[in-house]
């Protein structure tokens, strides 16, 4: 798995509207919390989501993608964290 961070915009720039913490947590627990979070969001806000499951770092962004969410950035914060950060786009 690479560190290289992914993005569409700049998620640095970004202040999230909400974080969740799935350490812990394996998929697919890590995707429905996920997609359970972005549920009580509105279109347009952004959540960021931390995880420590490394197959969730593929499995949590492709599946919200096909949601119809959109992915801003998956970055690799150090040996067993990751950071993914999500804008809801729709309901």
């Amino acid at each position: 798995m690479s560190s290289v961070i992914r993005q569409t915009d700049n998620p640095v720039a970004l202040q999230p509207n909400k974080t969740i913490n799935l350490k812990g947590e394996v998929c697919p627990y890590t995707f429905v919390k996920s997609k359970l979070a972005l549920e009580e969001m509105l279109v347009g806000e952004v959540l960021e989501v931390i995880v420590d499951h490394e197959p969730a770092v593929e499995n949590v962004p492709r599946s919200l993608r096909n949601e119809g969410q959109k992915v801003l950035a998956v970055e690799k914060l150090n040996n067993t964290d990751w950071r993914l950060v999500i804008k809801k786009e729709k309901d």
